[in-house]
C-alpha cells in the first residue's frame, strides 16, 4: 500500500482516538448518525460525494488549512474503494473505522464496540 503523506506540525501533537468514547456516550446508532453528519458537512451537495474541491473548501473547518493539494488527493485515495476519485458516504464511514483502532480493539470479531 502506498503511503501518501505524513502530517507534520510544529506542535507535534499526538492523535487521540475519540471514537470509542463517542460510541459509549451516543450508542452505536447515535455514533453512526454523527459519522453521517460529518459526511454531509464535507460533501459536495450537488454530487452527494466528498470530492477534492469539497474537502479543500473545508480544510479550514478541519484545522488543515496548511494541507497541500497532493495531500488532499492522497486522503481521498486512502478511502476511495471504487476508484472514482471521491468518497461516498459508505467509503467515508469505512475510512473512519479504519482510522480508529480503538473501535476495533478488544473484541475477537472487531465489531464489539458497535454491538
Amino acid at each position: 500500500m502506498e503511503v501518501c503523506f505524513t502530517m507534520e506540525t510544529e506542535n507535534d501533537l499526538d492523535f487521540e482516538d475519540y471514537f470509542p468514547s463517542m460510541v459509549e456516550r451516543l450508542g452505536a446508532e447515535g455514533f453512526l448518525m454523527e459519522l453521517c453528519n460529518g459526511f454531509h458537512l464535507l460533501m459536495d451537495v450537488e454530487k452527494g460525494l466528498i470530492t477534492f474541491e469539497s474537502l479543500k473548501r473545508n480544510t479550514l473547518l478541519l484545522g488543515l488549512q496548511e494541507m497541500r493539494d497532493d495531500e488532499i488527493v492522497c486522503m481521498l485515495r486512502e478511502g476511495d474503494l471504487d476508484g472514482d476519485g471521491a468518497l461516498s458516504q459508505m467509503e467515508f464511514c469505512v475510512l473512519m473505522f479504519r482510522l480508529s483502532p480503538g473501535l476495533l480493539s478488544g473484541s475477537d470479531d472487531g465489531w464489539n464496540m458497535l454491538e
